[in-house]
């Protein structure tokens, strides 16, 4: 599919066309992060009113864990291949009804679907709206912009959310729901005139789509992520967990036979010999994986042993979703001056230093010596790192191939969160104890934080990994010289 008519021509000033369309794409994700935000804090509220167990509502978050990783790839590839824009509307519009029906819902069941519907539709939003940005922002000054600001919507919409969920939640659980609706129908409404089409021609009259390619990687995500949601309650070495990773094993080395042989890949496996992207995809897995299982134990933490509210829980994370919004659309001159991988390898340390902070937490430990800090260095750390992994993971990609790439960057975000998530549960419930009380809560919060901080500190040494520059940080580079 040959590029669109790009909406910049390489300077950092946009339009106000490009605004527009810019604004648009943001709010798509804006409210992405707003409902994985705001449904954390709800789970309590939906939990008591649908009588649902405690194994049953994990999965109210793990079945859009489960939806969006599962389907990252192919909803990447369908941009590229179907219509970047076509995409973008129409899983808006999926998200729409599906966000809706979770608000009637009445059986956990019914909303438990729900949220899978909103997984899957959020999987083909993302890597459309990344790689309409990526194909009609020119690279350089004009993209990071663009990429800068966009990253930043995500943020606020995150920080936002753990607000808004607690306020909601007071009033009731499924205003969480249908708070989204007109949000979505009017950015819907918006990105019919202000989205730009794709180029003139059909991209499926100039390829096939790779049926089988599509099947098995799909079924591949959706087992490999299944498999390590589920394995915190059947054990890492039970025979189901073993079983499920070797079955999805199994089925990638299908899937790269396939598209070995096929003239037309769903995923060309070429594309990972970019040093630049697989870095940026390593670092994608350790930034977001180090801050969901931190989030997690830090909720067990304020809530079940200091007795917070949702609404106080949120407000305390807050900070750290204000510095990322205001530092990550400022963050584009920074990458010119100091390079991605500069920046990348910063945010990776703030971060590992935010949990370090966070290890001598007590019972009593007061809020603004104790813990401020850390949402400070963690807000540091996403903002400065957050964008040019964005940046790292599609400079120098054909712009036949930037959904695809979108689609590997927000996999490697949404797999890193569910892999490490799994393992901080693990390493919790093994150093907590059977006993419930606060002090072991706080043992096993110990041990599970150093998780974050291990994870965080390979990531730093994987983008810090010597490599062969692209061409892509090459121009960087000669641009800021």
């Amino acid at each position: 599919m040959s590029s669109p008519q790009p909406l910049s021509s390489g300077g950092e000033h946009l339009s106000r066309r490009a605004w527009g369309a810019l604004i648009v794409l943001c709010g798509a994700l804006f409210l992405d992060a707003l409902d994985v935000s705001m449904i954390g804090v709800a789970l309590p509220s939906i939990k008591t009113d649908l009588d649902m167990s405690t194994s049953s509502l994990q999965w109210v978050v793990s079945a859009y864990v489960l939806g969006y990783g599962g389907f990252l790839l192919l909803g990447g590839r369908a941009a590229d291949l179907l219509g970047r824009r076509r995409m973008f509307l129409i899983s808006l519009g999926v998200f729409i009804v599906a966000s809706g029906l979770g608000g009637l819902a009445n059986d956990g069941a019914l909303l438990i679907a729900t949220r899978f519907v909103k997984g899957v539709s959020a999987a083909f939003t993302a890597p459309a709206g990344l790689s309409i940005i990526t194909t009609s922002f020119k690279e350089g000054p004009a993209r990071n912009r663009a990429l800068s600001v966009y990253t930043a919507t995500g943020a606020t919409g995150f920080s936002l959310g753990l607000v808004f969920g607690g306020l909601l939640s007071e009033i009731g659980w499924r205003w969480v729901f249908f708070l989204p609706v007109p949000v979505a129908l009017a950015t819907l409404l918006a990105a019919v005139p202000l989205v730009p089409r794709d180029a003139p021609g059909s991209a499926l009259v100039q390829r096939k789509f790779d049926i089988a390619g599509a099947v098995s990687v799909t079924t591949a995500m959706l087992l490999l992520v299944f498999t390590v949601v589920e394995a915190p309650d059947h054990g890492w070495s039970s025979a189901r967990t073993i079983g499920g990773l070797a079955v999805a094993a199994a089925i990638f080395a299908v899937f790269v036979a396939i598209e070995r042989r096929t003239k037309q890949p769903l995923v060309r496996l070429g594309i990972l010999r970019s040093g630049s992207l697989v870095r940026a995809n390593l670092g994608a897995m350790s930034l977001i994986g180090g801050w969901f299982g931190f989030q997690f134990m830090l909720t067990l933490y304020l809530q079940q042993t200091r007795g917070w509210s949702a609404l106080e829980t949120g407000l305390a994370i807050f900070p750290a979703g204000a510095i990322v919004a205001t530092l990550a659309p400022r963050v584009a001159p920074l990458i010119m001056r100091f390079g991605l991988t500069r920046l990348i390898v910063a945010g990776l340390l703030s971060t590992m230093a935010a949990y370090l902070l966070f290890l001598p937490i007590g019972l009593d430990s007061p809020y603004v010596t104790a813990m401020l800090p850390t949402f400070i260095l963690g807000g540091l750390g996403f903002g400065l790192a957050y964008g040019p992994l964005n940046v790292a993971a599609t400079n120098g990609i054909a712009p036949e191939e930037q959904g695809l790439a979108g689609g590997l960057v927000n996999t490697s975000f949404q797999f890193g969160g569910a892999l490490v998530l799994a393992i901080v549960t693990a390493v919790y419930n093994a150093n907590a104890g059977t006993t419930g009380t606060p002090q072991s809560v706080i043992d096993g919060f110990h041990a599970a934080i150093l998780v974050s901080v291990a994870v965080a500190a390979l990531g730093a040494l994987a983008m810090a990994w010597p490599s062969r520059r692209t061409s892509a940080e090459l121009a960087v580079e000669g641009a800021r010289s």
